[in-house]
C-alpha cells in the first residue's frame, strides 16, 4: 500500500489538503518541516512527488470514494478547477470583503459551489474563509453575507468534527498571524509524536487538540492506539442522551485515529429483544456512527462464567442466599453476610445449583467480596450474578443465570483491549468498583473518562419510565415525536446535522447541565429554512371565501419557486381564481376598504364583508388592486383557489409529556403528567402537496416547519403534517 506524507511550512500549512484527506478517510503522515514560504509537497513511499496545493487537492479529490468529489462531469470538474484558484483570495487582504460578496451572491439559489453535490471547490473556499481567522468571524457574527454564512455553518454542521480538528491547530496556530504561547492556551497548540517516516527520517504525527468541541484530553491516549466502545443495553430505543455518549465516543476514535466498537449490553433478558437491537443500529446509522465492529456481552458469556468459578476458587467471590430486601440493608449498614466467610468448595456446590437452576440455586446470587466497610458503598460486596429463567433473545434458555453489568462490562472492557471506558458522571460511585474488580480479575487497567449525563427539560430518559408510556397507549411508539428517542425527535423534524451540533457544543464537560430544547430547536430553524420548500395551507374550521369581482374568470396557473432563495426546492404551480379562500383569523382582521396583499399574487382592496347573527365573517368581496404596493399593506394573507384540486391536511402539534421541568430525587413522573400532549388541526393545503413523501420538510407559510408523516395517498385520507418548533417558547396545546 502506498504511504503518502504531506510536507509544509510551518508558516503556510495547507489547510484545505489536510481537511480534505480528514473528511475522505485518506491516511496522510503530516510533516511542518519545510523552509518558511514553501509550497506544499505529497511525498509518496515509491518517492514521487506532487507539489503545489491545487495538485495536491485535486490527486486527493480524485482518489476520495466521496461521490462528485471532483464533480460527475468534464464541466463540473473545470468550475471546480477554477474556484480551486479563486480561493487563495481570500487570503489577500484588501480583496477578502470583495470575495465574501462574490460568492455570496453566487450562493443565493446553490446549496453547494459546484452542481448538487460537496466537492473539494467548497473546503479550498470554507477553508480559505477559516483561514482569515478572526477578520471572517467577525463578518460570521454580522448579518452582511447571509447566504455565506448558510453555507459555511452548514459545511461546519456536517463535517464539525473533523474540520475542527484542522482548524484549531493550523488556524488557531497561524491565527491573525501568531501562535498561542502562553501556559494557558497549550492545550490549543499542535503537540507531535516522533515517529519513524517511511524514509527512516522522523517526522510529526498530529495528536489534535480538543478546544473547538470537547475540551479535555483522553488520558495517556496514543495516535493509532485508542479503543473505544459505545455499549447500549437492548432494552429500548437510543435517546437523544446515548446520541451524546454515541457522538463522544466516535469523536475521540476519530481523533486518535483508533477503533471504535459497538457493544450490545445484553445481560437482562427480562427487559432486552431483538427488536431493540435492530432499532439501536438503526439509530446508529442514522447519528452517522463509524464503527469497526459489532460485538454482544453475551459473547462473553462461557468466558464470564470461568472467571466467576476462578474468583471463586480465590476466594474473592461467594454466593449468597441471602433475601433481597435483607441483603440491601446488609449493605446500607456494613454487615457482612452470613454466607461471606464459606469455603471456596462450598461456593463451588452452590455455584453449580445456580448453573442447574435448582430450587436451592434459584434463592442464590454470587458477590464478590470486596470491602463491606467500605465507604463507597458500591464496594460492599456488589452481585455478580444472579438467577433469571427468563430466556434470551440471542441464546434462548441455554443459561439460567446471568452476569451483572457491574460484573461483565470490566471484564468484556479488558477482553477487548479497550484502551478508554467513555461513562456519564452518574456512575461515578462506581468506577472504584470497576477498578477493583478489574484488579481481582487480573485484567489490563482501563482508563475510565466520565462526562456529565445530557439532561433536557420536561423529559424523561429512563427506558423504564419511556417504557411506560409504549405499554399503557400513551404514545404511537418508540418513535413517537414526543418521546426524546432519536427516532422520536427525527420524526418530529429534527435534522441529525442540528442534534450533532448541539451535543458537540455541549462537550465532555463534567459539569452537570440541563438543556432547553428550544436552543435545539433554534440550530435546527437555520438548517432548514435556508432551504425547505414553501407551501399554503387554510384552516378548514370556518374558512372565509373571498370573491375578487374583477378576478380571473377563467382560472389560471403560474409556476413559481417553492423557495425563493433556494432553487434546489424546485418550482410548484399556483392556481389563480376568482374565488379563493383564507383563514378566518385573517378575515376576522380585515376592514372595509382596506388593502391587503394577497401573497404570491398581489394586492387587492375589500369591500365587503359579511358576518352571521353570532358576529362570524361568512364572506368577503374585494378588487384586486395589482399595482399597489406590498410595502405600504399591514396584511399580507395566504391563500388557497376555489379548487377541487386542494389536498386535505392533518396539522398535528405536540407538548412535552410531563409539566415540570425536572423531577426531584423520589418524585414521581405519574404525578406530573401532562393531560394534553396532541393536538389535531384540519386543514386544506395547496395541490403541489400530492409530490410531498415521508420525511419531507417544508414551511406551511406564516405557520411554521412541518414534517410529513403521512404523504398523500387519496383524497379521502389527509395528508399528515407534524409541526416542528423553531425554538420560541411553546404554549401548553389546549
Amino acid at each position: 500500500m502506498t504511504e503518502m506524507k504531506l510536507l509544509f511550512s510551518a508558516d503556510n500549512p495547507p489547510v484545505s489538503v489536510i481537511a480534505t484527506a480528514k473528511i475522505a478517510g485518506i491516511s496522510v503522515s503530516l510533516d511542518s518541516s519545510l523552509p518558511s514560504g514553501s509550497s506544499p509537497i505529497l511525498h509518496f513511499s515509491s518517492g514521487l512527488k506532487l507539489h503545489g496545493t491545487n495538485v495536491l487537492l485535486r490527486y486527493l479529490g480524485r482518489i476520495a470514494t466521496i461521490p462528485n468529489f471532483c464533480g460527475k462531469d468534464a464541466l463540473e470538474s473545470s468550475q471546480i478547477d477554477e474556484w480551486l484558484e479563486y480561493a487563495p483570495i481570500f487570503s489577500s487582504g484588501s480583496d477578502f470583503e470583495n470575495a465574501c460578496n462574490y460568492v455570496d451572491g453566487y450562493l443565493l439559489l446553490r446549496t453547494f459551489l459546484v452542481g448538487h453535490s460537496f466537492s473539494v471547490a467548497d473546503i479550498a473556499i470554507w477553508s480559505g474563509l477559516a483561514g482569515s481567522g478572526q477578520r471572517w468571524e467577525s463578518l460570521r457574527k454580522s448579518k452582511k453575507y447571509q447566504n455565506l454564512v448558510r453555507w459555511f455553518n452548514s459545511i461546519a454542521v456536517e463535517y464539525g468534527m473533523l474540520l475542527n480538528e484542522v482548524t484549531v491547530i493550523y488556524v488557531g496556530k497561524r491565527g491573525v498571524g501568531k501562535a498561542a504561547t502562553s501556559k494557558t492556551k497549550e492545550r490549543e497548540q499542535l503537540s507531535v509524536n516522533q515517529s519513524t517516516s517511511m524514509n527512516g527520517e522522523s517526522s510529526e504525527k498530529v495528536k489534535v487538540s480538543s478546544r473547538p468541541t470537547f475540551e479535555v484530553d483522553l488520558p495517556d491516549a496514543e495516535i493509532g492506539k485508542v479503543c473505544l466502545r459505545f455499549a447500549p443495553e437492548p432494552s429500548g430505543y437510543l435517546h437523544i442522551g446515548h446520541s451524546k455518549a454515541a457522538l463522544l465516543n466516535q469523536y475521540f476514535a476519530q481523533r486518535y485515529q483508533g477503533r471504535l466498537i459497538v457493544r450490545f449490553d445484553d445481560t437482562n433478558p427480562a427487559k432486552e429483544s431483538n427488536e431493540f437491537v435492530e432499532n439501536i443500529l438503526e439509530d446508529i446509522a442514522t447519528l452517522g456512527i463509524k464503527y469497526d465492529t459489532v460485538t454482544y456481552t453475551s459473547d462473553y458469556f462461557p468466558e464470564l462464567m470461568k472467571m466467576a468459578e476462578n474468583l471463586i476458587l480465590k476466594g474473592k467471590a461467594y454466593v449468597d442466599d441471602t433475601p433481597r430486601e435483607q441483603m440491601q440493608k446488609e449493605r446500607m449498614e456494613g454487615i457482612e453476610s452470613s454466607c461471606r466467610n464459606n469455603s471456596p468448595e462450598k461456593n463451588m456446590e452452590l455455584w453449580k445449583e445456580m448453573i442447574a437452576g435448582s430450587e436451592r440455586g434459584l434463592q442464590c446470587c454470587l458477590r464478590g467480596k470486596l470491602d463491606m466497610q467500605d465507604l463507597n458503598k458500591s464496594l460492599r460486596d456488589p452481585v455478580y450474578y444472579r438467577s433469571n429463567p427468563v430466556p434470551h433473545h440471542r441464546i434462548g434458555s441455554k443459561y439460567i443465570i446471568y452476569p451483572t453489568y457491574d460484573f461483565a462490562c470490566p471484564f468484556v472492557d479488558a477482553t477487548e483491549g479497550i484502551t478508554h471506558a467513555l461513562r456519564s458522571s452518574e456512575y461515578h460511585d462506581r468506577n472504584a468498583q470497576y477498578y477493583r474488580i478489574l484488579e481481582d480479575m487480573g485484567l489490563q487497567k482501563v482508563q475510565i473518562y466520565e462526562f456529565s449525563r445530557l439532561n433536557m427539560v420536561y423529559t424523561l430518559l429512563s427506558k423504564r419510565k419511556l417504557l411506560w408510556f409504549v405499554q399503557k397507549g400513551k404514545v404511537d411508539g418508540w418513535d413517537d415525536p414526543r418521546f426524546p428517542t432519536v427516532q422520536g425527535i427525527v420524526r418530529r423534524g429534527l435534522k441529525i446535522e442540528a442534534l450533532i451540533q448541539f451535543i458537540l457544543e455541549q462537550g465532555a464537560s463534567k459539569n452537570l447541565n440541563l438543556m432547553e430544547w428550544d436552543k435545539l430547536w433554534t440550530i435546527n430553524k437555520k438548517i432548514i429554512d435556508p432551504v425547505c420548500p414553501r407551501h399554503t395551507a387554510v384552516i378548514e374550521e370556518r374558512r372565509v371565501l373571498l370573491t375578487l369581482t374583477d378576478g380571473p374568470e377563467k382560472p389560471f396557473v403560474r409556476i413559481i419557486p417553492r423557495h425563493k432563495k433556494y432553487e434546489g426546492a424546485g418550482p410548484k404551480a399556483t392556481t389563480y381564481t376568482k374565488r379563493i379562500m383564507i383563514d378566518n383569523a385573517d378575515a376576522l382582521s380585515v376592514s372595509v376598504d382596506e388593502e391587503i396583499t394577497l401573497m404570491d399574487w398581489g394586492n387587492a382592496i375589500i369591500k365587503e364583508i359579511r358576518k352571521d347573527e353570532d358576529g362570524n365573517v361568512t364572506q368577503l368581496t374585494g378588487v384586486l388592486h395589482l399595482e399597489g404596493s406590498v410595502k405600504t399593506t399591514k396584511l399580507k394573507l395566504t391563500w388557497l383557489p376555489e379548487t377541487n384540486e386542494l389536498v386535505n391536511l392533518l396539522l398535528v402539534e405536540f407538548d412535552y409529556l410531563i409539566m415540570k421541568k425536572k423531577l426531584e430525587e423520589g418524585e414521581d413522573f405519574l404525578d406530573v403528567l401532562n393531560p394534553c400532549t396532541k393536538k389535531e388541526t384540519l386543514a386544506l393545503g395547496d395541490s403541489n402537496m400530492r409530490n410531498l413523501k415521508r420525511g419531507e420538510i417544508l414551511q406551511l407559510e406564516r405557520k411554521g416547519y412541518f414534517r410529513c408523516d403521512v404523504p398523500f395517498v387519496r383524497p379521502s385520507k389527509p395528508l399528515v403534517l407534524i409541526a416542528i418548533p423553531d425554538g420560541r417558547q411553546q404554549t401548553s396545546l389546549k
